[in-house]
C-alpha cells in the first residue's frame, strides 16, 4: 500500500474540482458548492463505549429518538383511509395511519394494558381496536369504545385519545417526531430538497427493501458507510474505477454529502505497478488483486485459488483461511468476494472495469465516453420522466451519498441506494440495516407498488436478497468488518475511536450533531480504559 500524502491537504491525483472543470455535461452550482457548516477542524475522538454503553443507548432514546424527525414510511405505503405502518425505534412503537385528514402517528399501545394495537402493517382498518380487551378508537386517534365502559367511572373519552407524534411529509417519504413541540421537518431538512430537485423521490419508486439484522451497534454500521477512506483496504475491486482517497465531503446543518469519482483510479494505486488486463477475468470469479498483481480465482462455493506473478498457487476458504501453498496470507474481502456465495448469473460476468477505445485516454475523455453510454441507457430505462441530457457526468457517473442526521442515507440523482440504520431494540450490540432502491418510475402517477421488506437474519448472506443484484456483493464485504468492529470496540484499552480530519468529515459531523442533541458537548477522552 503506497502513502498518499503530496505536500497538500489532499491525496494525489485528480481532484473533483477539476474533473467538473472538464465535464461535457451541465455542472448546477449545487454540485460545484463545497460547505464545511457545523465542523471544527482537527481529529474528533469520541470514547469508544459510546458504541457499547446500555447507559449510552438509553441516552440516545431519551434526547434523541425521543425528539428528532426520523423516516417512517412511504405515503404510497399507506395510499388508503385506514391503511397503516408500524414504525419501530428502540422500546418505542408508533402507528402511522391514513385517514380522511391525512397522516397522523399514534403511540402503538393501548391505554388500557398496554398491548400493542398493530403489530405489523396493515390495510383497510375501520378503526384500532386492541385484540385483548377490545378497546377502540377511531381513525383520527379518538376514542370510539369501551366494552363494559360502566366499569371505567374515572375514565373520560375525551382524555383517552391515541397520543400523537407530529408528522410531516417530504418528497414521498413520512416522517414522525414524538416530541410535539419540535420545529417544522422542513426547517430540519433545511435546503436538501435542491440537491433532488432533478430526480426527485416522489418520482421514484421502491423497488427492493432488504432488512438486515447486523452484530454492530447502529452508529458503527452507519459510519461504515459515510466514507470511501475504507475502500482501499475493504473493497480491492472497487480500486482501479474510483478514485477513494480524493472524494469530496461536503457538510450542511443536518445533512452531509460525499462524491466519489468513478472512472479514475484509486490515489494509493499512483506510482505502483500497474497489471495487464485479464482478458479472461470475470467481475466475481476470477480477479487480479491491485495492489499485487495476484489473481484470486473461484474454485467452488467456499474454496479459492490465489497465483502469484511467478505463477506459484495456493488455496484458501472464502474466509482466507489458507488451504495450501507457498502463499500463507490471503485479502479477506477478495477470497469473500470470489469465493463466498454468489447468485449464479453473477458468475458469468465479464469485468466491469472501463476498457475504453483507441483514442479515449485521458479522466475527462473516459468520463465522457461512459456517460455517453450511461446517457443512452437512461433514455429507454426512465421513460419520459427525466432528460438524462440535463444531468453533468458526475451526476451520471459519481457515488454521490448523503448522510440525513440521524439516520437515514439517500444516494445521488442516478444512483438507486437509499439506507436507513436503526438500533435493534434496546441492544447496544445491534442494529437494523435496511438497504432499499429507489429507481425513477416511467410513469409517476402510475408507480409500482412498494416492494414488501425481506428480512435477513445476522447469519444470512446478502446474497440471498437476489433483488439488490450485484451491489449485494458488496454488503457482503462490508459485512465482514463490522461484527468485529464492536468486538474490538470493547477489546480496546485505550477505549477510543478517532475520526480523520477530511476522509471521515461526514462521521465527523454526525458526531458535531449527536454532541449537540445528547448535550454532552464535545468530550475530552482520557486513554484510561473505563471502569467494567
Amino acid at each position: 500500500m503506497t502513502e498518499t500524502i503530496t505536500g497538500t491537504n489532499r491525496s494525489a491525483g485528480i481532484s473533483f474540482t477539476e474533473l467538473l472543470n472538464d465535464d461535457t455535461g451541465p455542472v448546477d452550482d449545487i454540485l460545484r458548492d463545497e460547505s464545511r457548516v457545523g465542523l471544527r477542524e482537527g481529529n474528533t475522538r469520541i470514547p469508544a463505549w459510546y458504541y457499547t454503553s446500555p447507559e449510552f443507548h438509553a441516552l440516545e432514546v431519551e434526547k434523541l429518538w425521543s425528539r428528532v424527525w426520523q423516516l417512517a414510511c412511504l405515503e404510497d405505503e399507506i395510499p388508503n383511509v385506514g391503511d397503516y405502518h408500524v414504525y419501530e425505534i428502540a422500546d418505542m412503537s408508533f402507528l402511522v395511519v391514513r385517514t380522511d385528514d391525512g397522516v397522523k402517528a399514534f403511540r402503538n399501545a393501548c391505554l388500557h394494558r398496554g398491548r400493542l394495537l398493530r403489530e405489523t402493517n396493515g390495510k383497510g382498518a375501520r378503526n384500532l381496536r386492541c385484540a385483548f380487551h377490545g378497546w377502540a378508537w377511531n381513525l383520527d386517534g379518538s376514542m370510539k369504545e369501551i366494552p363494559c365502559e360502566w366499569d371505567f367511572p374515572s375514565v373520560r373519552a375525551e382524555d383517552y385519545a391515541l397520543p400523537e407524534a407530529l408528522v410531516d411529509t417530504w418528497q414521498g417519504f413520512v416522517f414522525i417526531n414524538p416530541d410535539r413541540s419540535a420545529a417544522p421537518l422542513a426547517d430540519f431538512l433545511g435546503n436538501l430538497g435542491d440537491h433532488f430537485t432533478k430526480c426527485s423521490f416522489d418520482r421514484r419508486y421502491k423497488a427492493a427493501h432488504v432488512e438486515k439484522i447486523m452484530r454492530v451497534n447502529w452508529k458503527a454500521c452507519q459510519e461504515a458507510f459515510m466514507e470511501s477512506y475504507h475502500v482501499v483496504a475493504t473493497h480491492p475491486t472497487l480500486m482501479e474505477d474510483l478514485g477513494d482517497a480524493n472524494s469530496r465531503y461536503d457538510t450542511y446543518e443536518n445533512f452531509s454529502r460525499a462524491i466519489s469519482p468513478h472512472a479514475v483510479e484509486s490515489p494509493h494505486l499512483t506510482n505502483m505497478t500497474h497489471y495487464e488486463r485479464l482478458d479472461d477475468g470475470k467481475q466475481f470469479a476470477r480477479y487480479r488483486h491491485p495492489m499485487n498483481g495476484h489473481i484470486y480465482e473461484r474454485v467452488r462455493l467456499g474454496h479459492v485459488r490465489v497465483v502469484d506473478l511467478d505463477g506459484h498457487e495456493s488455496h484458501f476458504d472464502d474466509e482466507a483461511t489458507w488451504i495450501d501453498g507457498p502463499i500463507v496470507q490471503a485479502d479477506p474481502h477478495l477470497c469473500k468476494w470470489i469465493g463466498g456465495p454468489t447468485p449464479a448469473p453473477l458468475l458469468d460476468v465479464p469485468l466491469t472495469l472501463p476498457d475504453p477505445p483507441e483514442g479515449v485516454e485521458t479522466p475527462a475523455q473516459i468520463r465522457a465516453w461512459i456517460a455517453a453510454q450511461r446517457r443512452d441507457a437512461a433514455r429507454e430505462n426512465m421513460g419520459k420522466t427525466i432528460d438524462p441530457d440535463a444531468f453533468s457526468d458526475a451526476e451520471v457517473l459519481d457515488a454521490m451519498y448523503y448522510s440525513v442526521f440521524p439516520n437515514w442515507s439517500p444516494w445521488g440523482v442516478f444512483n438507486t441506494l437509499f439506507y436507513r440504520w436503526r438500533p435493534n431494540g434496546n441492544n447496544p450490540d445491534e442494529c437494523i440495516f435496511e438497504v432499499m432502491t429507489f429507481p425513477v418510475a416511467h410513469d409517476p402517477d402510475n408507480k409500482p407498488a412498494p416492494a414488501a421488506v425481506r428480512h435477513l437474519g445476522p447469519d444470512d448472506d446478502w446474497t440471498l436478497a437476489t433483488e439488490l443484484g450485484a451491489a449485494a456483493k458488496i454488503f457482503q464485504q462490508d459485512s465482514i468488518n463490522l461484527p468485529h468492529v464492536q468486538t474490538g470496540l470493547k477489546a480496546q484499552e485505550q477505549q477510543e475511536v478517532v475520526f480523520a480530519n477530511y476522509n471521515e468529515t461526514k462521521i465527523r459531523h454526525f458526531w458535531e450533531n449527536m454532541f449537540r442533541w445528547l448535550e454532552i458537548g464535545e468530550t475530552d477522552v482520557s486513554v484510561t480504559p473505563r471502569d467494567r
